[in-house]
């Protein structure tokens, strides 16, 4: 059942892919965030990631914790290591 919803996706989107102006420079930037207890109702902080290539967005991650964060360094220090990872990936 999943591989039918991925075929069909592939065969709907042949013709779509990234935009990339001549104009601009192939640079990757990357961006991380993460708020400290964020979600109101289990205070758990959630923290994101997203890459441009020059100006096009190439990936993008959200994610909430597992767990509560003592402090409001954590949450920082994991969305860093996670931007940086994927960063690395697509570098490569």
């Amino acid at each position: 059942m999943v591989a039918e919803r991925i075929l069909k996706y592939l065969k709907e989107t042949t013709k779509v892919g990234l935009w990339y102006p001549r104009e601009v420079s192939f640079s990757l930037v990357d961006n991380s965030d993460s708020d400290f207890a964020g979600c109101k109702l289990d205070r758990k902080s959630t923290s994101g990631t997203c890459h441009l290539l020059g100006s096009s967005l190439t990936s993008w991650h959200r994610k909430k914790k597992a767990c509560v964060a003592l402090s409001t360094a954590k949450p920082e220090y994991i969305a860093v290591g996670s931007c940086c990872a994927q960063s690395f990936w697509l570098k490569q």
